[in-house]
């Protein structure tokens, strides 16, 4: 499975925007991204394993909110997207 990986995270992965990572579920490639970069820790999940409400992650581009969450299967050449929302501007 590739990870894509934000800009605004990529100072926590030494500045590398794609990872392979091999992992059953999106759960899963959280666990192994944290276990490998650990600065991703917090980033992503809060300290219940919960992904933080301003960031979202899509699996080939549909968002596992639609599919099954964290538990959503996944299969080689799957690609996992991670993109923390965007805020800010002026009125």
């Amino acid at each position: 499975v590739t990870v894509y990986i934000p800009t605004p995270f990529r100072r926590a992965t030494g500045t590398r925007d794609r990872i392979e990572v091999a992992a059953a579920d999106v759960g899963g490639v959280l666990d192994e991204l944290e276990r490998g970069y650990a600065g991703l820790k917090g980033l992503v999940r809060d300290e219940r394993g919960e992904v933080h409400h301003h960031v979202n992650i899509y699996v080939n581009s549909e968002a596992i909110d639609a599919l099954q969450g964290l538990g959503t299967p996944l299969r080689d050449g799957d690609e996992v997207a991670i993109i923390p929302a965007l805020a800010g501007g002026r009125r």
